[in-house]
């Protein structure tokens, strides 16, 4: 049985395409005694309170850049995930400080809120950009998992546990590229690729709320989880979407990668290989950390989506596709 049965949980950004999903599968296996969504958005809390009417839902107006607001969010709630993030990366290129000021000082609210509450367990969402970021966001990013790995020098030995949860791009998500794949091919009209050569980790959304689930229940502070999750080659995913579509290159975008990392070279020498993830160990081991099993990788081992050793054929896409 998950910690996460018979609990409180908020969960900041609660009603994106994660939130949205991690709250379905709460509700439908872990028995929850409450859960708090905390977002600005009123028009899509409205629109999320007509799919789940159920009373053992909170909504909660507000914004993780106010520390007020999130006091009386976080009264008496055992369990935090933290999704709430500015995420679009060309965005965050042209208004920088505003992604400061939500990624980063707003996180540090959440942690400060999470201390102040007496949470017992907190799961940050983080993302593929924050390796060795090449963009603002991916900084931002990054810099917020420094916080809640460095929140656990804050708690006691009965205080809050911190990790964090890095994965790459969600099918389903809000942003996800085929939507807009099959619209073009249903008119006839070719599809925009930034870079044939171009590869990414690929996860569904309920993989992702599991990982999250089953997070909680490894963690015990400090610890990075990488899933270990197979990559994609865009033409495959054309091939997988919209067979037979022509397509033309546009470049790639300001700020971002040919091939996305989730594990830099220089974190090697404190990464552990289980099963079905990885775990990066905290820079600076303080007192509060347990060692986690696995199998140390080898020094200047990096998870790149083009050197993954585990890839999705446009057969697999197309499974994929069918059950998100």
């Amino acid at each position: 049985m998950s910690v996460l049965a018979n609990s409180s949980i908020l969960v900041t950004g609660g009603t994106g395409s994660f939130g949205k999903a991690f709250i379905r599968h709460a509700l439908d296996h872990l028995d929850p005694r409450r859960i708090a969504i905390l977002s600005r958005d009123e028009l899509k809390q409205s629109e999320m309170k007509k799919d789940f009417p159920d009373d053992r839902l909170r909504w909660f107006i507000g914004d993780i850049r106010d520390p007020e607001r999130l006091k009386r969010a976080f009264h008496g709630v055992e369990y935090v995930v933290h999704a709430a993030a500015l995420k679009q990366v060309d965005t965050a290129e042209y208004n920088p400080f505003e992604y400061v000021k939500t990624n980063v000082l707003g996180s540090q609210n959440v942690i400060e809120a999470c201390l102040d509450a007496g949470v017992r367990k907190v799961v940050a969402l983080s993302t593929d950009k924050a390796s060795s970021p090449i963009n603002l966001y991916g900084a931002t990013k990054l810099t917020a998992d420094k916080l809640f790995v460095g929140a656990n020098n804050y708690s006691n030995a009965e205080g809050a546990d911190f990790s964090v949860v890095r994965y790459g791009n969600v099918m389903g998500s809000r942003g996800s590229v085929i939507p807009l794949f099959r619209q073009l091919a249903a008119e006839g009209k070719p599809l925009p690729i930034t870079d044939t050569r171009m590869t990414r980790f690929w996860i569904t959304l309920p993989q992702a709320v599991q990982f999250v689930v089953d997070s909680f229940d490894r963690m015990n502070g400090g610890e990075l989880f990488v899933p270990r999750i197979p990559s994609m080659r865009i033409l495959d995913l054309v091939e997988a979407v919209a067979p037979g579509s022509p397509t033309y290159e546009v470049g790639i975008r300001p700020g971002e990668k040919l091939h996305e990392e989730m594990i830099s070279a220089d974190d090697s020498y404190r990464t552990v290989r289980q099963s079905d993830r990885y775990v990066v160990k905290p820079t600076v081991k303080e007192w509060w950390f347990t060692e986690p099993e696995g199998e140390p990788v080898p020094p200047g081992f990096s998870y790149r989506s083009d050197t993954n050793d585990l890839w999705l054929t446009p057969d697999d896409l197309r499974a994929m596709i069918a059950e998100s």
